[in-house]
């Protein structure tokens, strides 16, 4: 079992960064593959991106690629989203999520557990 707790969202202006922080509990969290996704209001959960275990491999939504990365500190159980040059359509409630399996999905359904969320406002 994995609980997920994110933190760092705000509100921020245009063209602005933000780093969001996932941290986890559990023994197991090195092993699995993290996401992160967002959600509108009146849209559904659509993934931004995800990290492989081992940091080695990620892939991202394309419409924040170039502009935001995911990391991880496996020893800290913490995974992270950095999020440069924020854009008004950027404005969403953000979730990490884990994936036992450690896929590398983009899918809602390919994760296990699921954090709170954070909610994320660019202002313009």
């Amino acid at each position: 079992q994995v609980q997920l707790v994110e933190s760092g969202g705000g509100l921020v202006q245009v063209g602005d960064s933000l780093r969001l922080s996932c941290a986890a509990s559990g023994r197991t969290f090195s092993s699995y593959a993290m996401g992160w996704f967002r959600q509108a209001p009146g849209k559904e959960r659509e993934f931004v991106g995800v990290i492989s275990w081992s940091g080695g491999s990620r892939y991202y939504a394309d419409s924040v690629k170039g502009r935001f990365t995911i990391s991880r500190d496996n020893a800290k159980k913490t995974v992270y989203l950095q999020m440069n040059s924020l854009k008004p359509e950027d404005t969403a409630v953000y979730y990490c999520a884990a994936d036992r399996d450690s896929g590398l999905g983009s899918e809602v359904s390919s994760y296990d557990y699921w954090g709170q969320g954070t909610q994320v406002t660019v202002s313009s």
